[in-house]
Formats: C-alpha cells, sequence, structure tokens
C-alpha cells in the first residue's frame, strides 16, 4: 500500500506494511512478561523499521527466541516439523538453561568445548548439540545479530564411546526362550 506522506516532495511516496505475526498462544505465555521477554528480538527489529539494531548486547535466550520466532514457526515450511521438534527440546533442555544470560560476545570456543564435554549424554548427542548452536550462530550472522560464529572451531566427535555388542544367533535364541509370550513377540 503507497500513500503520501505530509512533508514529501509532491510525487514521491512512502510504503507502508501492515503485518500480522502470531508468537504463541496463552498457554505458551502465561504472563504478560513471558510474552515480552519471548518478542524482544521481534519488538527492536519493528522499531528499527525492519532492520535489525545492535543497540545493547544481545543475549543468548534472545537469539534463541529469535531463531524460534523465523524457523520454527508452522509458518515457516523450510524445516520439517520433525527437525523444529527435536531443535526446540535440544534449545530447551540443554542449550538455554546454561548459555541465557550469556551475551552473544561472551560465548567463546573452548568454553562450549568444554561444556559439552560436560554433557552426561552420547557423543552423538553432544554433536547435534553443538550443531544447533552453530546454526543459531549462523542465524544470528544472517539477520546482522552478530559478526561471527564462535561455534565454528568447536571440536565435538561424534564417534560411539564403545562398539555396540553384537549378538550371535544363539544368544538371540537364548533371549528369546526366556521371554515371556507378550515379550518375545514384541521383540520378534
Amino acid at each position: 500500500m503507497s500513500r503520501s506522506f505530509a512533508g514529501l516532495r509532491p510525487g514521491l511516496t512512502a510504503s507502508v506494511f501492515y503485518h500480522k505475526k502470531i508468537v504463541g498462544t496463552v498457554e505458551q505465555y502465561p504472563d504478560e512478561d513471558a510474552a515480552r521477554r519471548s518478542v524482544v528480538g521481534l519488538v527492536s527489529e519493528l522499531n528499527a523499521d525492519g532492520r535489525p539494531t545492535r543497540s545493547g548486547v544481545l543475549t543468548v535466550a534472545q537469539l534463541c527466541d529469535h531463531f524460534e520466532q523465523r524457523e520454527l514457526s508452522k509458518d515457516n515450511t523450510w524445516r520439517s516439523h520433525a527437525t523444529k521438534k527435536i531443535y526446540q527440546a535440544y534449545l530447551s533442555r540443554w542449550i538455554r538453561p546454561h548459555w541465557q544470560k550469556y551475551g552473544l560476545a561472551e560465548v567463546r570456543t573452548i568454553q562450549v568445548e568444554s561444556w559439552l564435554r560436560g554433557l552426561p549424554l552420547a557423543k552423538s548427542s553432544c554433536a547435534k548439540i553443538r550443531n544447533l548452536m552453530s546454526v543459531l550462530f549462523n542465524h544470528a550472522c544472517r539477520h546482522e545479530l552478530f559478526d561471527r560464529n564462535p561455534i565454528y572451531l568447536v571440536r565435538q566427535s561424534a564417534k560411539r564411546r564403545t562398539p555396540p555388542a553384537i549378538l550371535v544367533p544363539a544368544e538371540i535364541k537364548a533371549l528369546i526362550d526366556g521371554l515371556a509370550l507378550r515379550e518375545r513377540t514384541l521383540v520378534l
């Protein structure tokens, strides 16, 4: 929609866009503070006429909110539903609780490596968390909220710590023979 504004030279027009953005439900945000915290990134962009702003220090929690609003919304079809759910689970269970109060500039490569090694998870799960953190910082770079990705140099192997135990046919038969009918059916 275009219309003329007072103060513009004749013949020049300014564009006005009306957008509607659903950020969540009352169940997701039980009070006003929770809702306001979740839209910090969106509000700062709106106040800057759609351009991201660097006023203040953006925290990892705010970056997570920004990422969820844009990349994990139902409207965004770039990622599958399963990927969105997994990302939300890793964000809420591991990344946000530990890193939420850190400013983006405070996140250091060695710090992340050390944290990942201390998690009580399999190496492959730690690698997934590392990869999601890298996706988060790439998102920040793409939206001009931050200028680098400190996760780029984080080393995290996904190799198993021990090889899997492979049962021979005789062991499988002994296992199945020791089960009740219902459990045997489930295993088969």
